[in-house]
């Protein structure tokens, strides 16, 4: 085991930060430090649960698109997913019950995920940049009473938060209604029709999202962020082959350049699509990826504004432990 260093300790302030949409400005504050001053966020709220920014980049630069009318999915026009769609979720989820186990994982213990992301910066009258590739490690507490760590190539240590609602902790349920917390995800329904009722209710409250997009970022953001148990797995992408507006796009590749087939499904309040990319034949979840569906904002149709791939993910007895 490579265990780090001490870190000074840094706190990401709630808010949620989408791991593939927009770099969130955020105000970091550090115990003996003051505050910096605070940047306005992007024009549109995002996850408000702080256990979801646990790989958020805290930066001074924000991809900020303009709004156009949508020609994209919406709750009155998002067609149900097609017939091929449907069939490539259900192998999917048939490859998700078969994942493998991460044996007794323990509450003082940490779920770590070892990504390679590049992300578009926006800055007041600069061109969008892509950023290179660059190596992200995120250690999360498994019940969520522990501070976890983030550690990004070029950029200062953050600490994440505690992420447990008190309240919760005294009728013994812990965790939030929205969390990547390991403890709280093994609680989500196991059956398909409970899973799409827990994502149809509970995803909009925690976003300024468009229904049906809110609930397809919320699995996108457990998929990336997080271990999710077999049987909660396979029931996410079976509740999401009943969402409508979500396709299988072919020919895709992460940003290790493995490729593979996605499921997506285009952002209605903005010219992007996000997509989950899978091994097209073990099924196996890379990474995700966000792709311009119109010229926008400096940015020309079809480039890939996010781009992660998971490289690996382990349970680990310390923040800042590598397995």
């Amino acid at each position: 085991m490579n265990q780090l260093p001490e870190l000074p300790e840094r706190d990401l302030p709630p808010g949620r930060h989408r791991l593939l949409k927009e770099h969130l400005m955020t105000e970091i504050r550090q115990e003996t430090e003051p505050v910096q001053e605070s940047v306005p966020a992007p024009r549109r709220n995002k996850w408000l649960r702080p256990a979801l920014a646990a790989a958020a980049v805290a930066t001074a630069a924000a991809v900020t698109f303009v709004v156009l009318p949508s020609s994209g999915s919406s709750s009155a026009t998002a067609q149900p997913p097609s017939r091929s769609t449907v069939a490539l979720l259900e192998d999917i989820a048939l490859a998700a019950e078969h994942e493998k186990s991460y044996g007794t994982v323990r509450d003082d213990q940490f779920v770590y995920v070892d990504s390679k992301v590049s992300y578009a910066a926006y800055e007041e009258g600069e061109k969008t940049k892509i950023a290179p590739l660059h190596r992200q490690e995120v250690w999360t507490s498994v019940d969520g009473l522990h501070k976890g760590l983030k550690l990004e190539a070029g950029q200062k240590p953050l600490v994440i938060p505690v992420d447990v609602k008190p309240d919760w902790l005294k009728s013994g349920k812990g965790g939030w209604e929205v969390s990547n917390v390991y403890n709280h995800v093994k609680t989500l329904p196991t059956d398909p029709d409970a899973m799409y009722q827990y994502l149809a209710k509970t995803a909009p409250k925690y976003s300024g999202q468009e229904k049906y997009q809110a609930m397809f970022v919320l699995v996108g953001d457990l998929l990336n962020d997080s271990i999710v148990p077999p049987e909660q797995s396979a029931a996410l992408f079976r509740a999401v082959a009943r969402i409508p507006g979500v396709t299988a796009v072919k020919g895709v590749k992460d940003a290790e350049g493995r490729s593979g087939v996605a499921i997506g499904r285009d952002d209605p309040d903005n010219p992007t699509r996000d997509e989950w990319i899978f091994d097209a034949k073990t099924y196996e979840f890379l990474g995700e990826r966000e792709v311009a569906t119109k010229d926008n904002a400096g940015v020309k149709k079809g480039t890939v504004t996010a781009n992660t791939a998971v490289l690996r993910r382990a349970i680990v007895d310390k923040a800042g432990e590598r397995p």
